[in-house]
């Protein structure tokens, strides 16, 4: 028998992984799982896939790019008179007042990492990306702080299912964020190194 080609097939793999995971959480995800669900033979995801951890890294890589992607695409980060507290308040708002699966989805795969160290490098991309594209606007060390506190306002919103401010995430990130010095439109920049 002659084998067919496809190359999405790979790729309709991941979405299905991340269906699963979306539906029936981290413990619900194995190759079986994400076979059925892409209605591909349970040989294409081992071929694809060697183990789980292989699966679950493309499938939190995609899972990644959204908010990374929202960031990168904004041109206000690129215009030295934005408010980049108010852009990252407003951004976070967006997101969450998304599809909230998907938000969920994203911090499930991203928390697999505590338990699953094959994860840790493609969770720490997101917040490295992101923090690489804040240092343009702050320094290093104020985008990494961004970053963080950006994750917590999200896993704060998304664990107690409370409604998210605008207003205080601004203002929150507003406090991390160096005032230029008089007379300028943007913060001092410490060179990177």
């Amino acid at each position: 028998m002659a084998r067919r080609y496809d190359p999405e097939r790979r790729q309709r793999i991941i979405d299905a992984a991340i269906r699963v995971v979306g539906g029936k959480g981290i413990a619900g995800l194995s190759h079986r799982s994400a076979a059925a669900e892409a209605d591909v033979p349970l040989g294409s995801t081992t071929y694809h896939f060697k183990t789980l951890d292989e699966l679950m890294v493309a499938a939190l890589r995609q899972a990644n790019e959204g908010f990374a992607k929202a960031v990168s695409t904004r041109g206000a980060f690129d215009d030295p008179g934005a408010d980049v507290a108010a852009e990252l308040a407003g951004l976070l708002g967006e997101w969450l007042s998304g599809d909230r699966t998907g938000v969920e989805l994203e911090y499930e795969l991203y928390l697999a990492a505590l338990r699953r160290p094959a994860l840790r490098p493609v969770a720490a991309e997101w917040g490295e990306g992101v923090a690489d594209r804040l240092a343009l606007r702050t320094d290093p060390v104020t985008a990494r702080a961004l970053v963080a506190l950006m994750d917590g306002i999200c896993l704060q919103v998304l664990l107690t299912d409370a409604r998210y401010d605008e207003a205080y995430a601004r203002e929150m990130l507003a406090r991390l964020i160096p005032r230029p010095p008089s007379g300028t439109g943007s913060p001092p920049r410490t060179p990177p190194g």
